[in-house]
């Protein structure tokens, strides 16, 4: 990959959370980062926070759901900057009623737009770019509950992570002729907004235990900082407080 100060990266899902973290900790190693959401408040307040510490990041607003805007703001990326070194598809949600007992068919599209074909349009969108440059990484965050199927994340969820592992995993099958490879990073429960929205919200003690952001964002810069020889196909991290571990046991 080129070095560091010309590498640019689009991270979705990149105004808050685990997206946001990656952009920060990217952008402390030089990279060029372009963050995208739906709310241009969200990616403002974040690019400026990255701008304060002295990294270079814009914001480019996107509904992943939309295989159009997927295209229009890659395109717009490399009208920008000429190249994409690295995709994180880190947007993703869930939902309050998830169980089977109370999950809608609004709620179950609603994951599968954003948490599994968001993945695929955005991978999609770059692909003719990273090919052109026999060159490029795609990180997509999962879950602990796509490798582990969870109650406690519900079935739409637990089955988009299972499907964004599989994705993966085909990328790779595919594309490692044209110099590419993608990462499925599954964490177990972090500390993000997110949370918010479980049936029974964690408390700050509990959330204290998880994984917190800047873990993850630092796994990310670690990943995209390994040379285009080596893939990392999977990465399974999760806190050692990890709850679906006591559950087992009661």
């Amino acid at each position: 990959m080129s070095n560091n100060k010309n590498r640019v990266a689009w991270i979705t899902g990149g105004g808050s959370g685990i997206g946001l973290a990656g952009a920060q900790a990217l952008a402390k190693e030089g990279w060029t980062v372009v963050i995208s959401g739906r709310r241009k408040d969200v990616l403002d307040e974040a690019v400026a926070g990255i701008a304060k510490d002295g990294g270079q990041a814009e914001a480019m607003v996107l509904d992943v759901s939309s295989a159009a805007d997927a295209e229009k703001v890659a395109k717009a990326i490399v009208a920008k900057h000429g190249r994409i070194d690295l995709l994180v598809n880190s947007a993703g949600v869930n939902v309050p009623k998830r169980s089977w007992e109370d999950i809608t068919t609004e709620g179950w599209d609603k994951l599968v737009d954003i948490n599994l074909n968001g993945v695929m349009y955005c991978m999609r969108a770059v692909l003719p770019t990273m090919r052109a440059q026999k060159d490029g990484v795609i990180i997509n965050v999962a879950s602990w509950a796509g490798r582990h199927v969870s109650k406690m994340t519900g079935p739409a969820y637990t089955t988009t992570k299972h499907a964004v592992l599989a994705l993966t995993h085909s990328f790779n099958m595919d594309e490692y002729k044209n110099g590419l490879r993608a990462t499925c990073l599954s964490p177990g429960e972090v500390a993000t907004p997110i949370l918010k929205l479980r049936p029974v919200v964690p408390s700050d003690e509990e959330m204290a235990k998880m994984l917190q952001p800047e873990d993850l964002g630092r796994t990310i810069a670690f990943v995209a900082s390994m040379p285009p020889r080596a893939c990392i196909n999977e990465i399974l991290i999760a806190p050692t407080w990890n709850r679906s571990f006591i559950s087992a046991t009661l």
